[in-house]
């Protein structure tokens, strides 16, 4: 009996160490819900009242994704937080080089393969 109760305290003590670990603060996510809240309304309001030329609005959306792409690694991916994130950071860089590579070449195939 005082083996199994031993037993339980040490697995629930493991698991409050590893929620502690594994999860942000609940202000952290409040942060990063915002922010990302922000940087979808900003180019949102750009496109829809026609603020700003073509050129520039794109440039702001692009902008607001990157901004957009380290919320989410910061405050909700935990890249930060991880004992040994530089793992999770090279994978995640090859997977970047992976994705614009297959959007660059789509995009140069499709400008100029043009039929006629």
């Amino acid at each position: 009996m005082a083996n199994q109760h031993s037993q339980a305290g040490h697995g629930s003590h493991g698991g409050h160490d590893a929620h502690e670990g594994g999860h942000g603060s609940m202000k952290a996510y409040v942060i990063g819900f915002v922010l990302s809240i922000i940087l979808t309304i900003i180019p949102l309001v750009m496109v829809m009242n026609d603020m700003f030329s073509k050129s520039v609005t794109t440039v702001v959306i692009i902008v607001m994704a990157i901004m957009q792409f380290a919320v989410q690694l910061l405050f909700f991916m935990h890249i930060r937080e991880e004992p040994k994130p530089r793992f999770n950071l090279i994978a995640l860089i090859f997977g970047i080089v992976i994705m614009v590579t297959i959007v660059a070449g789509s995009i140069w195939i499709m400008t100029y393969n043009a039929v006629g």
